[in-house]
């Protein structure tokens, strides 16, 4: 008999499930809705909060409800250089400003974004960690096709429908200062899942 190893028991137990207690909520774009794909809405961001276990600092932005008197609040990941009090315009007709959030057509090449959805619709996939960013490459407009470069130095083609939001994740350099000590280690796993501390294999029997 071989010896069951850590990843593969990793796929099986809930003991490496990652904690969720403390998470604030999911970080996603507005439902896609008749006003973005034809207009704008503007929103305002009210706060920027730390998410647990999240390298990356949450936006918590107020939109007018659609359909009754009221707010919508939704949480989306917060890019570089946004603050309290901003008004950000998600849709088709929005402009190009750090925050806002646009489809890829109206993106000019080379420009900075980040959380790129994969589909039409599903509010952000691609490029959400502290720091990272895709950049528009090239625009097809028979194919309707749009070429970004992934966070990972990886060319990607996707449907240029899909929106991104203007500017790279905040809290960026995270890595840049060593944990130096295992108690800093200890809180920064505590709250994302078990993986730490590693024993290894060698140091078994």
């Amino acid at each position: 008999m071989g010896r069951v190893i850590r990843t593969q028991r990793k796929g099986a137990s809930l003991i490496f499930a990652s904690k969720t207690r403390l998470n604030k909520d999911p970080a996603k774009f507005r439902i896609l809705d008749y006003a973005e794909r034809n207009g704008y809405v503007k929103g305002v961001v009210r706060r920027i909060v730390h998410d647990s276990g999240r390298g990356a600092p949450l936006a918590q932005v107020a939109f007018r409800s659609r359909y009754k008197y009221g707010q919508d609040k939704e949480v989306m990941l917060a890019a570089e250089g946004m603050y309290t009090g901003q008004f950000i315009y998600c849709g088709v007709k929005a402009q190009i400003a750090v925050g806002n959030v646009l489809p890829l057509h109206k993106i000019p090449e080379g420009t900075v974004i980040s959380n790129l959805e994969f589909r039409a619709g599903d509010r952000g996939a691609i490029a959400r960690g502290s720091g990272t960013y895709c950049i528009v490459v090239t625009h097809n407009e028979e194919s309707g096709r749009t070429q970004v470069r992934l966070p990972s130095g990886m060319k990607k083609t996707v449907s240029n429908q899909v929106r991104a939001m203007i500017g790279l994740v905040a809290g960026g350099g995270r890595l840049d200062k060593p944990l130096l000590k295992a108690g800093r280690a200890y809180h920064k796993y505590r709250v994302k899942r078990n993986e730490w501390p590693k024993v290894r294999g060698v140091a078994m029997n």
